[in-house]
């Protein structure tokens, strides 16, 4: 099957990750796959929420479309006074995603918050949130080792994600905005870097899907991921 853009059904779109695109984070990236087009920071705060154990240390994120990231202009969330469902649902993921690559214990008492920023949206913006996120943290991480508040860095594993989806009834990996809006079944993968699972969300839009196809795209997503964290890692040199 050939897709709208020329790609084979296992085939991701082209990637680029820039590090260092903004000045002052201690670390930061612009996460480029296809037109979809994310900017993640990494920032650095002495302290932790009152739930984090003492002595332990905390990693969250903050997720944001900005206005003409789409085809039509949306309101920003603080104009609404509020964050929208999508939105906390998204940032939840992104933090739940990295947490499980970093040993919290490690980092000691301070809270690294990953803001992912959609400045162009055209299918996989949480799924780039979490690759480019795991970027800008672990080059926080290094900062923090080089100018020695760790003595080593944390990082358990890494981690990094993709969609995969039917559409017309065949597996596609890595879905445009055209393919996620006309899928028959929807699904983000995140895992580590040694093939594990951190977390899988699957929706059937319009029809139920079976427990084979549930594989078949969750193979697909693995294939796809070992590719993403090659690329994490020529960006990291690592």
């Amino acid at each position: 099957m050939t897709r709208l853009d020329g790609r084979t059904f296992d085939q991701l779109r082209p990637m680029k990750i820039t590090t260092d695109f903004v000045k002052f984070p201690e670390g930061s990236c612009l996460i480029e796959c296809g037109n979809t087009k994310v900017l993640c920071c990494a920032s650095v705060e002495e302290r932790t929420p009152p739930h984090v154990a003492e002595g332990c240390g905390w990693v969250t994120a903050e997720y944001n479309m900005l206005p003409r990231a789409n085809r039509e202009r949306s309101k920003r969330d603080i104009s609404k006074l509020k964050l929208s469902g999508r939105s906390a649902e998204i940032q939840r993921l992104v933090g739940r995603s990295l947490r499980a690559a970093v040993d919290l214990e490690k980092l000691g008492e301070r809270t690294i918050t990953i803001d992912c920023d959609v400045l162009q949206g055209d299918g996989g913006t949480r799924t780039a949130s979490v690759t480019g996120g795991f970027v800008a943290l672990s080059l926080a991480l290094r900062k923090l080792v080089e100018e020695g508040f760790l003595q080593e860095m944390p990082l358990k594993t890494s981690v990094a994600a993709v969609s995969a989806g039917i559409v017309d009834d065949r597996a596609l990996l890595d879905l445009c905005y055209e393919e996620d809006s006309a899928a028959q079944v929807d699904l983000n993968c995140v895992m580590t870097g040694d093939g594990r699972l951190v977390e899988l969300q699957g929706t059937g839009e319009g029809r139920a899907f079976t427990i084979e196809e549930q594989r078949t795209l969750v193979d697909l997503c693995a294939k796809g991921i070992r590719e993403i964290q090659a690329a994490q890692k020529s960006v990291l040199g690592g």
